[in-house]
């Protein structure tokens, strides 16, 4: 389906998750915490808590740059260093997590933090649970939602699923996720979103297996270092304007 088409066939769906954050935030200022919630609290207890034990015993400053998302965020090796003209840099990855995830985390694992950009990688996980890209889309927007109304300000980052070796039977949903979130974004003020998937293709259209590691999912030291010089631009650029012709098409 058509990425601008996918959008436009969601934005009833995506105007009433705008309606479910403000649920969701209310519910979360009177501890009222959904059954996804407790259960999504249950299955990641462990890491929540130690991101939570980090934060008493070492409160971060906010204003930072903040990464969350799935074990590619999480096993990124020094990421403070990788952007070390950064005065702050978060890392709030927690492996085999989802976009799902996130967005039911966003309170504890973003908000509390108040970054002034928050960047998240989240989807390949989803795809491989048996989501489909309009799921993962929904997801995502929750999580923005809730972003938007606890930090208006804050910039949002999307960095797009990565293709992989050993999900290569996903990369035509991969393509279609990363083209469906790529369109919302060019809706929503004061965010972007960043490809990584074309970079890490080789000249036959195929993920370049020399960028992972022995299990072909998780990236290796050249992986990152793609990364980083792909996402270091956009850490302190300005937020690309909504082109006119696509804002007036979404109306």
């Amino acid at each position: 389906m058509n990425a601008v088409r996918l959008v436009l066939s969601s934005l009833a769906l995506l105007t009433a998750l705008a309606a479910q954050a403000q649920t969701a935030h209310a519910d979360a200022a009177s501890q009222q915490p959904t059954p996804a919630y407790l259960a999504a609290r249950t299955k990641w207890h462990k890491e929540l808590n130690a991101f939570e034990t980090a934060d008493k015993e070492r409160p971060p400053a906010t204003g930072g740059v903040l990464f969350v998302g799935s074990s590619t965020i999480r096993m990124w090796p020094n990421i403070a260093d990788a952007f070390r003209e950064q005065p702050l840099v978060i890392n709030r990855g927690f492996g085999g997590s989802t976009m799902e995830d996130c967005s039911l985390f966003a309170q504890e694992l973003v908000v509390r933090h108040k970054p002034r950009l928050v960047l998240v990688y989240a989807g390949d996980n989803d795809l491989a649970e048996g989501r489909t890209p309009i799921q993962i889309l929904e997801s995502f927007a929750r999580f923005t939602n809730i972003l938007r109304a606890e930090l208006p300000d804050t910039r949002i980052a999307y960095i797009s699923v990565k293709p992989s070796p050993s999900r290569e039977k996903f990369q035509g949903k991969m393509r279609e996720t990363n083209d469906a979130i790529a369109a919302y974004l060019r809706r929503l003020p004061n965010s972007e979103f960043i490809d990584v998937y074309t970079p890490m293709l080789g000249a036959d259209g195929r993920a370049r297996a020399e960028l992972f590691r022995a299990d072909q999912l998780h990236m290796n030291d050249e992986g990152y270092r793609l990364w980083q010089s792909v996402i270091a631009s956009h850490l302190s650029a300005p937020a690309p304007r909504v082109d006119a012709s696509v804002a007036q098409g979404l109306r």
